[in-house]
């Protein structure tokens, strides 16, 4: 069974969404890391991109796939997290806090986070997809 943490926010393709003071830390859930397998590349917005809550925001690549990133929040783009550039193998190892994607400056959040899941339903919907 993925760890699922609590004060997460998640949606139904597997991204996460974690509120960080004023900005937003979105992610890969550890359910969907376990599905893709060793991940090898990620394709990644830059700073002063606008994600659309639904829409891609980029790409994962593993050994078994290449699967879209989906953006559970709207917003801007203020910072991608280098570190996996040179190593994407984090997202296996630690999706939830070493491996953020990007941090956002959110348009819309209440609003948005009341669409995603809280970490029982995610824990639901992740159980159901291993079945």
């Amino acid at each position: 069974m993925s760890k699922v943490p609590q004060g997460y926010f998640f949606s139904k393709t597997h991204e996460w969404a974690r509120v960080v003071g004023e900005l937003v830390e979105i992610g890969i859930t550890d359910h969907a890391q376990s599905m893709l397998g060793d991940i090898v590349y990620l394709e990644l917005p830059e700073p002063g991109s606008q994600l659309e809550a639904g829409q891609q925001f980029g790409v994962v690549e593993s050994v078994k796939t290449l699967s879209d990133l989906m953006a559970p929040i709207s917003g801007e783009v203020v910072e991608v997290n280098q570190a996996l550039a040179d190593a994407p193998e984090q997202v296996n190892a630690d999706p939830y806090e070493a491996a953020w994607f990007v941090r956002i400056r959110p348009s819309a959040l209440q609003n948005e986070l009341a669409e995603l899941l809280d970490s029982a339903a995610y824990e639901a919907l992740a159980a159901a997809d291993e079945h």
